[in-house]
This record gives structure tokens, C-alpha cells and sequence, in this order.
């Protein structure tokens, strides 16, 4: 939370891109990778890992939500375990439909059972007050993006990749896991790609799940 913010402020208000060259484009991904581990320190929180004292772990789990995007903690908290409940049913939140299991019809339904109304008028406002502190264009590039991005690379890795087709009849929590490469784990999604570990071993935080492997 400490390294997005700080690099977030600097992008913002005293990064002067040279879109020529490659390092803009890199900070944005470097920017992306922080927002999706704010919202692997959230996802965290909802399993109570982040801290053994309820209140707090809750509290860091709310402000890592409201910091990705604006998203509700205590709206999510129900949703998330009715995944685990409930993995690749008719019940699960994060699931596609049935009928459209193609990466973009799943992506939309997706984002229409966790994005409110109420986001989206706050990120709009946010983004207007932004802009007339900082450049717009950095605006776009490192705050705007990398969230789409980063929303874009938890759904791949994180529920896409893991979930999708069809799962054999001993695997209870029809969850696959990718090869063993902690690298590309780590850089990928937090380590989230072992993705059948996560089911099966739900209270591990995620910078301990390359252990399962």
C-alpha cells in the first residue's frame, strides 16, 4: 500500500514522461502490479489472514479495497465465500453463466456482479478532481490504466485461467493451478496462479502459497 501510494504521488506529480522511450510504459506496469496486490491484500483480509486481530485485519482490508477502484469491503467479503462455497456452480458469483464461458462475456458478467453504480460516479469524480492537480495525461496513464489493467490481470490469472472448462470429478474445488515457475507466479498475480493451492489451502496468505508447490 505504501510502495502504490508513493509511486502513484511521484507519477503524478513530478513524473514528466518521455513516451519515446520505454520506461513510462514500464512504471505503468509496474504501477498495475501494485494495484493488484492491493487487491490481493484485500482478498486476503476476507480470509482473515492479514492480521489475527479481526478489527484491524478488516480495516487494512477495507482501505486496500476502497484504494483499488473503490471497492466495498464488506460487500465483497459475502461474494468471495460464496466462490469458495459454491466454485464453478450456478451459485458462484465469479462464475460465467453457463452458456457464454468465452473470456469477454465471462469478464462482463464478472464486472456486473462486483462493480456498483456508486463506484464508477466516485472514480468519475475522483478523475476530474485529479486532473486539475496533475497532468492529464498522467492521470490516465498511471492511475487510470494500471486500475483496467490490473482488473483485467486478476480475472485472467486469478479466476479465467483457473476456472474455465471442465474440471475432472476428484478435484472438489474445480480449480487448476499453473506449472510451478515462482517467478512468473509472483509477477503474473501474486502467486495466485497456483490457484487450486488457494481453494484447498485458503488460509495462507499469498506470499506463502509458492510453498504448496
Amino acid at each position: 500500500m505504501t510502495l502504490w501510494a508513493g509511486l502513484l504521488t511521484y507519477l503524478l506529480a513530478y513524473y514528466q514522461p518521455d513516451w519515446r522511450t520505454p520506461w513510462p510504459y514500464l512504471l505503468a506496469l509496474v504501477q498495475m502490479h501494485l494495484y493488484t496486490g492491493l487487491f490481493i491484500t484485500a482478498h486476503d483480509a476476507m480470509h482473515g489472514v492479514v492480521s489475527p486481530n479481526p478489527r484491524l485485519n478488516n480495516a487494512i482490508g477495507t482501505v486496500a479495497a476502497l484504494l483499488f477502484a473503490y471497492n466495498w469491503f464488506p460487500g465483497m467479503l459475502p461474494k468471495h465465500h460464496q466462490h469458495h462455497r459454491h466454485v464453478a456452480t450456478p451459485d458462484d458469483p465469479d462464475y460465467h453463466d453457463g452458456e457464454h464461458p468465452n473470456f469477454l462475456f465471462w469478464f462482463v458478467r464478472f464486472a456486473w456482479n462486483y462493480v456498483t453504480w456508486w463506484q464508477v460516479v466516485l472514480m468519475a469524480a475522483t478523475y476530474n478532481m485529479l486532473k486539475i492537480w496533475f497532468p492529464q495525461e498522467n492521470v490516465i496513464a498511471f492511475w487510470m490504466i494500471p486500475a483496467v489493467l490490473a482488473t483485467l490481470q486478476l480475472f485472467f490469472f486469478g479466476t479465467y485461467l483457473p476456472h474455465r472448462g471442465e474440471h475432472a470429478p476428484d478435484n472438489p474445488h474445480k480449480s487448476r493451478t499453473q506449472l510451478r515457475h515462482h517467478a512468473w507466479a509472483f509477477v503474473s498475480c501474486y502467486f495466485f496462479g497456483y490457484h487450486y493451492e488457494h481453494h484447498d489451502q485458503p488460509y495462507l496468505p499469498w506470499w506463502r502459497l509458492w510453498r504448496t508447490k
